[in-house]
């Protein structure tokens, strides 16, 4: 399993899922996406969506002879998306946790959304998103962020619309960001999509309730309903 992380953040916010999934036996590798926190200085300028996508396509090559799992959160399934559509030998199935950005929302509805889901996430996740943000670096979040809103409204859609692996769109009931509406939409977009709920989890539903996040992979990771 490969879990993707969202704008301007590191792998580190997955790590209670990531050994919550290992614990159940599989094998998960968690990076930190070019331009982003720990690896902010491995690219001179925020890539785009596509760049992304192709550049962990190109780390699962070296890791993995075969297809993974992709886990992704918030800005994380965009590219997690477009890998699936680019390389689609290489996903054998998708989560999408959180979508998000949400096409034919503007920028600055998206940010509000992003202020009124900070109070319901765990202060651990805060702290820990707050700092990536900052070895991130302001500029470079605005960068990307205006990436991230190109790509919604332009490719995201039609990358969704291209996902044949079997697709788990999960969103805490208290997500601000990811709507239900948004979320069953995106499950209908793809060939095979679900769509399921965690309650009382907010955007960072993968962080404050890893235990039930992880038992809905893995039902779903072997083809039975959520």
């Amino acid at each position: 399993m490969v879990l993707v992380h969202g704008l301007g953040l590191s792998g580190r916010y997955f790590v209670p899922l990531a050994r919550r999934l290992a614990a159940g036996g599989a094998g998960v590798v968690v990076p930190d996406l070019p331009g982003n926190a720990r690896s902010r200085a491995v690219v001179y300028r925020a890539p785009e969506v596509g760049q992304l996508a192709d550049a962990l396509a190109g780390l699962h090559r070296r890791l993995s002879p075969g297809p993974s799992v992709l886990v992704a959160n918030s800005v994380g399934c965009q590219v997690a998306a477009a890998l699936a559509a680019r390389h689609p030998h290489l996903v054998s199935r998708l989560v999408l946790v959180g979508p998000a950005l949400e096409p034919g929302v503007s920028g600055w509805r998206q940010f509000a959304r992003l202020v009124a889901d900070a109070p319901k996430e765990p202060l651990g996740l805060l702290s820990l998103a707050a700092f990536d943000y900052l070895v991130t670096g302001p500029l470079r979040c605005a960068a990307s962020f205006g990436r991230a809103l190109r790509d919604a409204a332009g490719s995201f859609e039609g990358n969704l619309s291209r996902v044949r692996a079997p697709t788990l769109v999960v969103r805490g009931t208290g997500d601000t960001i990811a709507t239900g509406t948004w979320t069953r939409r995106v499950a209908g977009m793809v060939a095979d999509g679900r769509a399921e709920e965690i309650p009382g989890a907010a955007h960072g539903a993968h962080y404050s309730a890893p235990d039930a996040m992880a038992a809905l992979i893995e039902k779903f990771t072997v083809g039975e309903t959520g």
